[in-house]
């Protein structure tokens, strides 16, 4: 048996299908964020980065900074444990009220990522209701997908965003039967937005419970950071509030929120939470530092906003293809996996602007794009920069202009069967 054979094979299918992923090798500049250095074998050089999800460049705040030093030399590298064998440090019990605090609910919970946070709590809320139906909307996150998976549960798929789809499906199971809604507020690669309300109204008719996912959205909406939910008024109306430490926050982890009964719960019987060590003492403390600061300060979100829609407008002018975007997400459609990695390629090579292409799986065949996120410190004249950059680009490669309207997008990691061809003989 030539076992390296099969995973030649299964690469080499990425390979021809367009879809294999290059990582770029990038140094961030502490205090001159975008910037970054970009290395490709033997040479170094600055680049600007257009597609980071540390969207208010919270990882370089020097307080957030200063609370990670103070804390790592303090207490340590690491938290020296799982949470139950040693491992739940002081500042990881505040993360988790500050972030209890954050929703308005009565208890936290923090995992080492957001994709564990999202599988191994809805694995378990599923797996711990009798008789769970769990209802997830088609775009949902693969983290949440295979939470739903994991659970065992019976799962109904509804169509994105899809009221009446839902609501047809809640019905059949009829009020008696635990349900579960699993959905996102904002959507990453189309940046569209939940009804919220409306789900949670359907939520109350039929007897189900909520699970929302804001990774996308903590820190960037809401008079305090607390995502589309707090922004509209609605966190009340959500059983669980699921998000991220590693985008708006700026540095790593997951958590959910909600009340003490459910936390304990998952706290209690999720594999994913019990057998993992605890985030460090440094990362716990970096995390409430930024998550105190965006809870009294705008002036980090009220400048991504401005320039978000500034780069919405000034491609929009210049013919470039963005997708219409109700968020901080700036689609850019392509529409043909080889061209849009050739247009990350000489971006990167000939302009020195990094932005990852975004193919299949990621979202459906025909709708790649670009994925661009402003942030307060992307002025106007990198606009302008960027601007320029495309339109060279487009030109260069014979990519389409014009507007484009929404094309509905797959979940911003959606779980796809790998097929492995066979090998002959």
């Amino acid at each position: 048996m030539d076992y390296r054979r099969f995973f030649s094979e299964a690469i080499d299918q990425l390979h021809a299908e367009r879809r294999y992923r290059v990582f770029a090798d990038l140094e961030r500049i502490a205090g001159a964020f975008p910037r970054a250095i970009w290395r490709s074998g033997d040479t170094a050089r600055e680049i600007t980065v257009w597609c980071s999800n540390d969207y208010l460049g919270m990882g370089q705040h020097p307080d957030v900074i200063a609370a990670m030093r103070e804390a790592a030399g303090r207490m340590g590298s690491g938290a020296g444990g799982t949470r139950n064998i040693s491992g739940t440090n002081h500042p990881l019990v505040e993360l988790e009220a500050e972030l209890a605090d954050l929703h308005g609910k009565e208890a936290g919970l923090v995992f080492t990522s957001g994709f564990i946070s999202n599988e191994a709590s809805i694995s378990t809320i599923a797996r711990l209701l009798p008789n769970c139906l769990v209802l997830s909307d088609e775009l949902n996150h693969a983290s949440m997908i295979e939470g739903v998976r994991r659970s065992g549960a019976e799962k109904k798929i509804f169509r994105h965003n899809d009221l009446a789809h839902l609501e047809s499906l809640l019905a059949a199971a009829g009020r008696e039967r635990a349900k579960l809604i699993v959905f996102e507020s904002v959507y990453s690669m189309d940046g569209d937005i939940a009804p919220i309300a409306e789900i949670a109204d359907l939520a109350d008719k039929y007897n189900a419970m909520t699970y929302i996912d804001e990774v996308h959205a903590v820190g960037m909406y809401g008079a305090r950071g607390g995502g589309i939910t707090e922004r509209d008024g609605l966190a009340h109306r959500i059983d669980v509030i699921e998000g991220t430490l590693a985008k708006a926050f700026g540095v790593i982890g997951g958590y959910i929120t909600g009340s003490a009964a459910i936390i304990d719960a998952v706290r209690s019987y999720a594999p994913g939470f019990i057998f993992t060590t605890a985030l460090p003492p440094a990362i716990a403390s970096a995390a409430t530092t930024s998550i105190r600061h965006l809870k009294t300060s705008s002036a980090e979100r009220e400048a991504q906003r401005r320039q978000a829609q500034r780069t919405k407008e000034v491609l929009g002018a210049a013919g470039l293809p963005v997708v219409p975007s109700a968020t901080h997400i700036v689609p850019l459609l392509v529409g043909d996996p080889e061209l849009c990695k050739m247009a990350t390629d000489r971006l990167l090579e000939k302009h020195g602007i990094y932005i990852q292409p975004i193919n299949y799986p990621t979202v459906p065949r025909g709708t790649e794009r670009l994925r661009i996120t402003p942030t307060p410190f992307h002025g106007d004249a990198l606009i302008e920069g960027l601007r320029d950059s495309l339109v060279e680009t487009w030109e260069a490669l014979g990519i389409g202009f014009g507007s484009r309207e929404r094309t509905p997008a797959a979940a911003s990691e959606r779980v796809i069967p790998l097929a492995v061809p066979k090998s002959g003989g």
